[in-house]
C-alpha cells in the first residue's frame, strides 16, 4: 500500500516536470516591450528623425510649430523703404523758371537749378524774353504750395558765382522738375562749363520737345530762339490780371492783390508796396492771392 502511494506521488511530480518542459515560456523582450511601450514609441520617433530621406512624423511637425511662428515674427518687423527717407522743403517763391527759393530748416535759400535755362523775366538788364512769362508761370503752377527734395551734384560744386545753391529738385509726387521743364518746352538744356549728372537725359528731353514743337520750340512762339524780346500776347497765369500788383510789406501779411481787386486800397499806406508783375512780387514776398479777389 505504501508503495502505491509513492508511485502516485512520483507520477504527479513527473507530470508537472513534463508540462514545465514542453510549455512555451514568454519571451523576455516581449514582456519588456509591453511594460515599456511608451519608451519604445519614443525611441521610434527619435530613430525616424535620424533616418535620411524619411518624412517627418506628425508629432514632430507639431513640435516644430513654435519655430515657424518665430520666423514669421522676425519677418514682420523688417521695415519697408518709403519716401520718408527723403527730406522735403517748402517752396517759398519762384523767381523764374530756373531759380526758386526754399525754406531749409528755417532759412530761405535760393536754388539755381542745374541743367536748364529759361528765358529771362526778372533780370533788370534785359527785357522779358520770348516765352519767359510762360516759363515763369509754369514754374509757379508746378511749385508754389509744394515741397521738394534737393539733390546736389558734386560735378557742379555747391554754389554758383552769385552764391545760389546748385541743385536738382523733385516734388513729393516724384516729378523731376528740372527735366520736366525741358521736356515740355519751357526751358533749354544748359551745360555750364562741365558735364553734369543728367546731361544725356536732359539733352534727350530737349530733343523730344524740339521734335514735337512744344513750348518755346513752336513756330507760333519762339521757334527755339528765346533771346529776342517777347512779342507774343499770353494769357495771365491763374490768379493774375493786367495791371499792377499790391501787397503789404508788414511781416504778418499773407496776400497780394491785383489792381482790379480794389481790396488793396484797404491796406495801410505805410506798408503798401506795388509791383508791375506778379513775378516781381513773388520774388520778394511769399504771398498768395487774397480770397476776396478770387
Amino acid at each position: 500500500m505504501f508503495r502505491k502511494i509513492l508511485y502516485g506521488i512520483g507520477g504527479l511530480i513527473g507530470l508537472f516536470i513534463f508540462i514545465a518542459i514542453i510549455a512555451p515560456a514568454p519571451k523576455p523582450s516581449e514582456n519588456i516591450a509591453q511594460q515599456n511601450n511608451i519608451v519604445v514609441a519614443n525611441e521610434s520617433v527619435v530613430s525616424d528623425e535620424n533616418l535620411p530621406g524619411e518624412s517627418t512624423p506628425l508629432d514632430i511637425k507639431s513640435e516644430a510649430t513654435p519655430v515657424q511662428s518665430t520666423t514669421k515674427q522676425e519677418n514682420a518687423v523688417v521695415p519697408t523703404t518709403t519716401n520718408t527717407q527723403f527730406q522735403y522743403y517748402a517752396v517759398t517763391s519762384v523767381v523764374d523758371g530756373d531759380t526758386v527759393k526754399v525754406n531749409i530748416n528755417g532759412t530761405v535759400q535760393t536754388l539755381r537749378l542745374i541743367g536748364l535755362d529759361t528765358p529771362e523775366t526778372v533780370d533788370p538788364r534785359k527785357p522779358v524774353q520770348c516765352f519767359g512769362t510762360e516759363a515763369s508761370n509754369k514754374a509757379k503752377e508746378l511749385l508754389i504750395g509744394t515741397k521738394v527734395r534737393i539733390e546736389k551734384d558734386p560735378s557742379q560744386g555747391e554754389l554758383d558765382k552769385y552764391g545760389r545753391m546748385l541743385a536738382y529738385i523733385y516734388r513729393e509726387d516724384g516729378l523731376f522738375y528740372n527735366k520736366h521743364m525741358i521736356e515740355q518746352g519751357y526751358a533749354h538744356e544748359y551745360t555750364y562749363n562741365t558735364p553734369y549728372k543728367y546731361q544725356t537725359e536732359f539733352k534727350s528731353a530737349q530733343k523730344s520737345a524740339q521734335e514735337n514743337s512744344r513750348g518755346l520750340w513752336s513756330p507760333n512762339t519762339c521757334n527755339g530762339d528765346t533771346t529776342s524780346e517777347s512779342t507774343t500776347t499770353t494769357q495771365p497765369a491763374v490768379g493774375q490780371t493786367a495791371g499792377k500788383y499790391y501787397t503789404s510789406s508788414y511781416y504778418t501779411s499773407k496776400y497780394y492783390y491785383p489792381e482790379s481787386c480794389t481790396d488793396w486800397k484797404n491796406l495801410s499806406a505805410k506798408y503798401l508796396v506795388s509791383f508791375d508783375t506778379l513775378s516781381e512780387l513773388t520774388a520778394k514776398y511769399q504771398r498768395t492771392l487774397s480770397p476776396q479777389c478770387q
